[in-house]
C-alpha cells in the first residue's frame, strides 16, 4: 500500500540525490571504518538506481537490489551488510522527513551459521610452528605472531593494534591488553602462556625495540621497514606460512588461527562459558557453533551403520 502511494505521488516526492547520501554519512555516529562500509554500500545502491532509471525507489526496488547483488556473485555476508546499510539509511530519511522508509520488513540474506574456515589440529599446529625458521628477525616475528594468534585467539586487527607496552602483568599472569572488535580503547586483556611471552620477547630483543609506545609487530619490507604492520600484511604473513608448511587450502586463513584456538580449548575440556570468555564472544550461541562442529566430527553413527551392514 505504501509503495502504491509512493508511485502515485512520485511527483511530490523529492529525489534521493548524492547530497542525501552524504548527509546521512555525515550524520552517522560511527567509526571511520563503519562509515566507509556504509558509504560503499550506499554507492552500490545509488548506482543500481541510476542504471535502472529509478528516482523514487520503492520496497520492490530494494528487494530487486538485493536480488541483483546475489545474481552478480556477492557473498551472503556482503549482501547482508549492504541491505543493513540501506535499511538504516531509509530509517533515517523517514525520521528526517526526507523520504518514506520503503525498506521496512525487507529481509537480509540468509547466512549459514557454519564456519567457513577450517581449524588446525594440535599436531598440525606443532608442524606449522616447527616450520618457521627463527634465526632471523623476520622468522622470530612470524613465529611470535602465529603463537600469539593461536594461544590467545586474537583477531588480526587486535594483533595489528598492539603496542610493546600492551604486554603487562595482571596479578600472577602475563597478559596482552587489546583493543577488541568495536572497541575504542584497550580495556580488555587476554592471558598469554609463558611460551608465547618468550616468543614475543625473543623477537623484540632481536628487533631492538625499546620504545613502549612502539608497535608490537613491525614490517621488515624495504618500503616501510619498522612501521606498524597492516592487517592485510598480517593475514598475508599467516597465509604464507600455512602454504609453506603444506597447508594450502582456501578454507585455511589467518582467521583459522582463532578458530583453532577456540576449538582446541573446547577439545581440551574447557567449558562453553570459559571458551566464550576466552574468545570474547558477545553471544554464547557463537561459541556453541564450535561445540556443535566438534560433536558432529565425533559422531560415530556412520561407522556403526557400516559395521552393521558390512
Amino acid at each position: 500500500m505504501k509503495d502504491a502511494l509512493i508511485q502515485s505521488n512520485a511527483r511530490t516526492l523529492p529525489q534521493i540525490t548524492t547530497d542525501t547520501y552524504n548527509s546521512y554519512i555525515a550524520y552517522l555516529d560511527a567509526s571511520a571504518k563503519t562509515a566507509e562500509t556504509y558509504g560503499r554500500a550506499l554507492r552500490q545502491f545509488a548506482g543500481y538506481l541510476q542504471v535502472n532509471g529509478i528516482a523514487q525507489p520503492t520496497r520492490e526496488d530494494v528487494i530487486s537490489f538485493k536480488e541483483h547483488l546475489a545474481e552478480t556473485g556477492h557473498k551472503a555476508t556482503t549482501i547482508q551488510n549492504y541491505i543493513t546499510a540501506v535499511k538504516l539509511f531509509f530509517s533515517w530519511t523517514e525520521q528526517a522527513g526526507l523520504y518514506p522508509n520503503v525498506s521496512q520488513h525487507v529481509k537480509g540474506a540468509k547466512i549459514s551459521r557454519e564456519h567457513k574456515k577450517d581449524y588446525l589440529t594440535s599436531a598440525q599446529v606443532k608442524d606449522l610452528l616447527g616450520s618457521v625458521e627463527r634465526e632471523t628477525v623476520k622468522g622470530k616475528r612470524d613465529y611470535a605472531i602465529l603463537t600469539l594468534a593461536i594461544t590467545a585467539g586474537l583477531r588480526t586487527i587486535e594483533i595489528q593494534r598492539a603496542n610493546v607496552e600492551d604486554i603487562r602483568k595482571a596479578g600472577d599472569n602475563i597478559v596482552i591488553y587489546i583493543q577488541g572488535k568495536g572497541r575504542e580503547e584497550k580495556a580488555e586483556y587476554v592471558k598469554i602462556p609463558p611460551q608465547t611471552e618468550k616468543a614475543i620477547r625473543d623477537y623484540l630483543n632481536a628487533r631492538g625495540a625499546t620504545d613502549p609506545a612502539a608497535p608490537l609487530f613491525t614490517s621488515t619490507s624495504h618500503n616501510n621497514a619498522g612501521e606498524r604492520m597492516t592487517t592485510r600484511a598480517i593475514s598475508g604473513l599467516i597465509k604464507g606460512r600455512l602454504v609453506a608448511a603444506g597447508y594450502n587450502s582456501d578454507r585455511l586463513t589467518a582467521h583459522s588461527m582463532r578458530h583453532t584456538a577456540v576449538t582446541l580449548a573446547l577439545l581440551g575440556g574447557e567449558s562453553l562459558q570459559e571458551a566464550q570468555q576466552f574468545a570474547r564472544h558477545a553471544n554464547l550461541a557463537t561459541t556453541q557453533i564450535y561445540a556443535h562442529n566438534i560433536n558432529i566430527a565425533a559422531n560415530t553413527c556412520s561407522s556403526t551403520i557400516a559395521n552393521a551392514i558390512f
